[in-house]
């Protein structure tokens, strides 16, 4: 089985929703560490944003807040986080791991960029 997603955002709607909520927005899309990792950069909070999309996407489910709730997965239960080396890698929680598991996906690459005023992501799952 081999998935696929991609996103593209614009950077400035993440910097004004986290301007305008703060924590509040931060706590409900990111976990700890990629806040923690990306607070001061609105593309990376943007790119690893579009990386929990497009994951979504792959899944086959919606987010919660968007689209489909009844099969939807909670942000921060899809995490993007960084190998010794700074590539990212995606890491699923809850209901996320579950959906993968159903699709019978073990092994997960994903690849963010940004420029200008957009960032991307593209995330490939496979069995």
């Amino acid at each position: 089985m081999l998935v696929t997603g991609v996103d593209l955002i614009e950077i400035d709607r993440i910097n004004q929703a986290v301007s305008r909520w703060g924590q509040r927005f931060a706590r409900r899309v990111w976990t700890e560490a990629e806040w923690l990792r990306c607070r001061d950069s609105a593309q990376s909070l943007a790119a690893r944003w579009a990386a929990k999309e497009a994951a979504a996407k792959a899944l086959g489910v919606g987010l919660k807040g968007i689209g489909h709730p009844a099969c939807a997965v909670a942000w921060r239960e899809i995490e993007v986080a960084n190998d010794t080396q700074g590539k990212p890698l995606l890491r699923l929680h809850g209901a996320a791991q579950q959906r993968a598991n159903e699709l019978g996906i073990r092994h997960w690459s994903v690849s963010l960029s940004h420029s200008g005023d957009q960032a991307i992501a593209f995330v490939v799952g496979m069995g």
